[in-house]
């Protein structure tokens, strides 16, 4: 094990005062010519990911930021890393153990290899962005059972999600908008009653547990847009969510029933909104419109916007519908003050901003009309 050629190549590419390309050329010319130092060069990077585990960082975050910031061959580098590392790591939660075998299955085919000169450049390319990586808000990694009827009600609760997740993939897949609004309405209807059920079964009497957080990814291009769509589908379904705009994502706080609702609906609702703005802009090439960017950003931010309007209405309505149900009031009202604490301490400083680059009408009619196409009807009283 050759320490020394590792600790010359990270002095002078990881730990250089600028970060030029002179600098990472000296640092793989260094690790290309000692190959007994590769294995040492691995040790290294596996201290990098457990580093950022104790930044609070969790797998999905770190692929999300390499993705973000670098290129497909540091993707692979870094995903290979977590799952190496992970056998070592302590026992995490199920969000973890997820992400780690989405991550698995994703990285099944591994990329060929380059000279060593170029891969000991994206290897100190990665290195120097996990070193630098900030501390972030820690979540909660393992759960306890909120209430003691968790176990019996496992199953109900998967087939419900099953339910809700097949529902929406039926309205992604549609061609006809009428039917796509059926199926989500269908879907937020089931989203209430889950929810609903999940409150009575965690009330004050059950000792429920408290809200956790999770991070959602919002990716390039239009992220803006994008947040704004989570923070209305985390508002109409008692959640809270923060934007970190530099990191790409937005961490959402709630009880986890809730939370998961957030996630699939938001993602259901981004595959609709590219799958109606990809037509929409389709007919507008063919009136002899080339502002393709434009029109996107603003039929997005339109989208984002009218969704948000219409689950506030749908979740007011189903909010007073389901007062009919026993010491529900209560329930949901503590559970709001819980979410919003929790958010507070996590985030004690926020600040709010405005849509910026919303220009183009026709993208911003398009978009509205793309938002109400995909709208939540009213849910019937929920028994």
């Amino acid at each position: 094990m050759d320490t020394s050629t590792v600790d010359r190549a990270f002095r002078a590419a990881l730990y250089a005062p600028t970060d030029d390309h002179t600098a990472l050329d000296t640092g793989a010319s260094l690790l290309a010519a000692d190959p007994a130092a590769d294995a040492e060069l691995t040790r290294r990077g596996l201290e990098f990911v457990a580093g950022a585990w104790r930044r609070g960082w969790q797998p999905a975050d770190v692929v999300r930021i390499v993705r973000r910031e670098l290129d497909d061959v540091h993707e692979a580098l870094v995903s290979a890393l977590i799952l190496e590392q992970a056998p070592e790591d302590r026992p995490r939660g199920p969000r973890w153990a997820a992400q780690l075998a989405q991550l698995a299955e994703e990285s099944s085919v591994t990329p060929p290899r380059a000279d060593r000169f170029t891969h000991a450049t994206a290897v100190l390319e990665l290195y120097r962005l996990l070193l630098r990586l900030p501390t972030l808000e820690a979540l909660d990694e393992t759960h306890p059972s909120a209430h003691p009827q968790s176990h019996t009600h496992t199953k109900s609760e998967s087939r419900m999600l099953t339910r809700i997740r097949a529902l929406l993939a039926k309205a992604e897949a549609t061609g006809f908008p009428e039917e796509a609004e059926a199926l989500s309405a269908k879907a937020q209807e089931l989203m209430a009653r889950h929810s609903i059920d999940e409150a009575l079964l965690a009330g004050p009497a059950q000792g429920g547990g408290g809200p956790t957080a999770w991070r959602i990814g919002v990716d390039q291009p239009y992220e803006q847009a994008k947040a704004v769509l989570l923070d209305a589908v985390a508002a109409a379904n008692h959640c809270r969510a923060v934007w970190n705009e530099p990191l790409g994502f937005s961490t959402v706080v709630g009880f986890e029933p809730d939370l998961e609702v957030v996630e699939l609906l938001h993602t259901s609702l981004l595959v609709q909104a590219t799958t109606a703005m990809t037509k929409a802009e389709a007919a507008q090439r063919a009136g002899g419109r080339k502002r393709t960017k434009t029109f996107r950003q603003s039929f997005l931010a339109a989208y984002a916007h009218r969704i948000g309007t219409r689950l506030a209405t749908t979740a007011e309505q189903a909010a007073t519908e389901a007062l009919v149900a026993d010491d529900l009031l209560p329930v949901l009202a503590s559970r709001e003050v819980a979410v919003t604490e929790r958010m507070e301490s996590m985030f004690p400083d926020t600040t709010t901003t405005r849509l910026r680059g919303v220009t183009d009408a026709a993208g911003w009619t398009e978009g509205s009309r793309a938002a109400d196409r995909a709208e939540m009807r009213s849910r019937r009283r929920l028994d």
